[in-house]
């Protein structure tokens, strides 16, 4: 039976077309379809390996990249002078507006309450220093990592390991569990580890791909936190 990946706040195509989009530096009003969709279209590949729980929404929203790669690629109908040609793309961006505005007010309410969690009430004298230590290291190391941000790094993992050229059907030599526990010891013995330092002991690719299931089950489970520095840096693991 496949392992199913459940994640209670997983982001959904529109969040993997806007972390694109912020990855290759381009303006959402001129999005390059071609070079989206082949990029997606890979992250879509590592979804679909990976069974998560809706998988189908990010199949249908390849389906609209196509469908729009394929309309620019048609020859423009001649227009008169005071006539401009639709875009193709226009219904898109009009979506990813209207949910990156959407994500920046859940942002903004976000940090309200965690800055509401700093203040405490006129008569409350007890205060915990080790909580505040706690907030401080979290603000040190940065903001939680998006899932895509994830498999950014999982995707360059598998790119370095050679393919095998045989196929052979063979019992998978490590479980979920124990890549988990091999996980947090690592995490136990330092106070925090670099992702691809755990990735690039690897060598077998399935291998690394249980080793990702099981950090997303960690994450699920609240046992570890990701964390980097800025969008695109380092992924650091860190106990909960």
């Amino acid at each position: 039976m496949p392992y199913r990946v459940q994640l209670q706040n997983f982001e959904g195509p529109l969040d993997l077309l806007l972390f694109l989009i912020r990855k290759n530096e381009v303006e959402i009003y001129d999005i390059p379809v071609a070079d989206i969709t082949q990029q997606y279209l890979e992250y879509l590949t590592m979804i679909e390996l990976l069974d998560l729980d809706n998988a189908s929404e990010f199949v249908l929203m390849a389906a609209t990249l196509i469908r729009i790669k394929a309309q620019m690629l048609l020859p423009k109908p001649e227009l008169e002078d005071d006539e401009e040609a639709e875009d193709p793309r226009e219904e898109l961006v009009r979506r990813l507006l209207e949910y990156q505005r959407y994500k920046e007010v859940a942002w903004e309410i976000s940090d309200l309450e965690k800055e509401q969690r700093q203040h405490f009430p006129r008569s409350d004298f007890t205060f915990n220093f080790e909580d505040d230590k706690d907030v401080d290291e979290e603000e040190l190391l940065g903001k939680e990592v998006s899932i895509f941000g994830l498999m950014s790094v999982f995707a360059e993992i598998m790119k370095r390991i050679p393919p095998r050229t045989e196929h052979t059907v063979e019992q998978i030599p490590v479980t979920i569990e124990e890549q988990a526990e091999v996980i947090m010891c690592l995490v136990d013995k330092q106070d925090r580890v670099l992702l691809t330092e755990i990735l690039q002991q690897i060598k077998e690719r399935i291998i690394v791909i249980v080793t990702f299931v099981a950090l997303l089950d960690l994450v699920k489970n609240k046992r570890v936190q990701l964390n980097q520095n800025n969008p695109f840096a380092e992924i650091w693991i860190r106990k909960i």
